[in-house]
Parts: structure tokens; sequence; C-alpha cells
């Protein structure tokens, strides 16, 4: 078995992976405790980082251009950076949760978001819609932990 085969198997795996196992492999992988995130979110950073320890991250100028670059954005105040404007996803990402057995998939709009082809003005109200009751709708994508004053 090649090391691109090997790499590739232990990818494949991921999707059939119980999810304890995959915290028990996020813990081996990274040496931290898993993120409270849905599935998803663990299967798809595990595999990159399966990638990145098997042929290596970024090369030091990639990371080099991309430090100027946020140098450029906040003039190097890392509390700055690690801030955002605003709670919202970037518009074009797709947040998947999987609730009840059903996996559901909001999209974020320009001024809003999608769920099921019909336009919503919050999470919230997607939630909403989903479960029957008042969830915080970052909470309820997993954007934002309970503990955290949702």
């Amino acid at each position: 078995m090649t090391k691109q085969d090997s790499v590739l198997a232990q990818v494949a795996a991921l999707r059939s992976m119980p999810a304890p196992e995959l915290r028990k492999q996020w813990q081996k992988l990274f040496d931290t405790p898993p993120p409270r995130y849905n599935r998803r979110f663990l299967e798809s950073r595990l595999a990159y980082r399966i990638q990145e320890l098997a042929y290596g991250g970024l090369k030091p100028a990639a990371v080099a251009r991309l430090e100027a670059l946020g140098e450029q954005l906040d003039g190097g105040r890392i509390t700055v950076r690690r801030q955002r404007a605003d709670n919202r996803p970037m518009a074009g990402t797709r947040l998947i949760r999987e609730y009840q057995g059903i996996e559901h998939c909001a999209t974020v709009l320009q001024d809003g978001y999608e769920w099921q082809g019909r336009p919503y003005k919050s999470l919230s109200a997607i939630a909403r819609a989903i479960t029957g009751t008042r969830w915080n709708g970052l909470v309820f994508f997993g954007l934002k932990n309970r503990r955290d004053g949702a």
C-alpha cells in the first residue's frame, strides 16, 4: 500500500466512523479535546489534518503571504484579527445540522439565509422551523456555544 493509498483509506474511513471514534481521532491528531461542532466539520477538518500530516502543511511563503495580508487588514493587531465584524458567516457558506436523524442545510445569503428553497431573515427562524421550538440559531447550527452567552 502506497502512502497515497493509506491517506485515502484513512480519509474514506472517517465517513463510517462513529462520532465517539471521530472525537478520539481528533484528540490523537490535534492533541487537544475536540470542539463541539457537528460531525461534518469534524470529518472535513480531520481529513485535512490527515493529509497535512502526510504531505505537509502550507509552505512558509504561503504562511508569510497570509500573515502579510492579515496585517494589511488589521494593522498587525491580533485581537482585531480574531474578531468578526458580526456573527454572520460569509455569504455562500452552507451550515449543516443533523436533527432527529435528518440532515438540514441552510445557506448564508447576503441579506439573510435560505433553507429548503425559502428565504429566512435569521438562523433562529430556521431553527424554529426545524424544531418547532425557540432556539438561538447560532447555537443550533454550532456557530456559538451555549456557554458563550447565547
